[in-house]
């Protein structure tokens, strides 16, 4: 049967502007796309195209970008989604912010006995609930590695947390997943970084410290080490790693461990 949509994608597609030199040049940039198939290669560069065609992405002054560093920030955006049905994910935003460098962002909060405190807070991500996601520069620039980083990708993970509304560290889960498995893994993880951190605010924590800020962070923290470091989390927090797995129907842990065994650049690390 005929398909509108799949016509109009196949369309899009056609139309790309992107040439196989510029995604040889993107994925060279990305190590985190290595040990990916021949055929999820493809998907995510489809899948990249078709980001860029949905999105706007606006560069305030001092920010340039070329057809690699766009088709870069929309591979990694694509990552978490590429073995997803593709169901409009990231619907409620239609445009990307990139600004030259952290920004000030104004903050409000009530606390438990009803006093309002309001500050400053220098940032270099933001997702807005039914608004557009901000990233500084810098920040995108500096992902892409095995290296527990990736701001696109902890950023955008907060608007698959805001499908259900206010981000609260639960996405819309599949049918074969179950609420009380997600909420016991995440609780007690997040649970257990508070002691050590109400204990110890300087204390070393096996993953970054923010993701105890709430379960919202807790969430984006953990999508990006299962992307970027997933040894790192699945050795601190399994429960949370096979969750996520679920989740993204992804297993990264094995793709780099793979690389490992395989791959020369990838030998005798435990972040490549």
């Amino acid at each position: 049967m005929w398909s509108f949509r799949a016509w109009r994608r196949r369309r899009i597609l056609s139309r790309s502007p992107y040439t196989p030199e510029h995604w040889r040049e993107t994925r060279a940039r990305l190590p985190i796309l290595d040990g990916l198939s021949e055929a999820e290669t493809q998907r995510l560069l489809q899948r990249a195209v078709l980001f860029l065609h949905r999105k706007r992405l606006t560069a305030l002054p001092g920010v340039e970008l070329d057809e690699i560093d766009r088709l870069a920030l929309a591979a990694q955006a694509e990552l978490p989604l590429l073995h997803l049905a593709d169901l409009d994910w990231y619907q409620g935003f239609h445009e990307i912010v990139l600004y030259p460098d952290d920004f000030v962002s104004p903050q409000r909060h009530r606390d438990a006995s009803g006093i309002e405190h309001e500050w400053d807070d220098e940032r270099s991500g933001e997702a807005w609930h039914q608004g557009p996601v901000i990233l500084a520069w810098p920040g995108v620039q500096a992902g892409g590695g095995w290296d527990a980083y990736n701001l696109v990708i902890h950023e955008l993970s907060h608007k698959l947390d805001m499908l259900g509304g206010d981000a609260n560290g639960l996405p819309p889960l599949h049918r074969d997943m179950r609420v009380q498995d997600w909420a016991q893994a995440m609780q007690t993880a997040y649970d257990g970084m508070n002691v050590v951190l109400d204990a110890d605010p300087e204390a070393a924590t096996a993953i970054d410290p923010y993701a105890a800020e709430n379960p919202a962070e807790f969430f984006a923290v953990t999508s990006e080490y299962f992307f970027t470091a997933p040894d790192l989390l699945h050795e601190a927090f399994p429960a949370v790693y096979t969750q996520l797995a679920a989740f993204y129907r992804q297993d990264p842990l094995a793709r780099l461990q793979a690389l490992q065994q395989s791959h020369p650049d990838y030998r005798d690390t435990t972040n490549g």
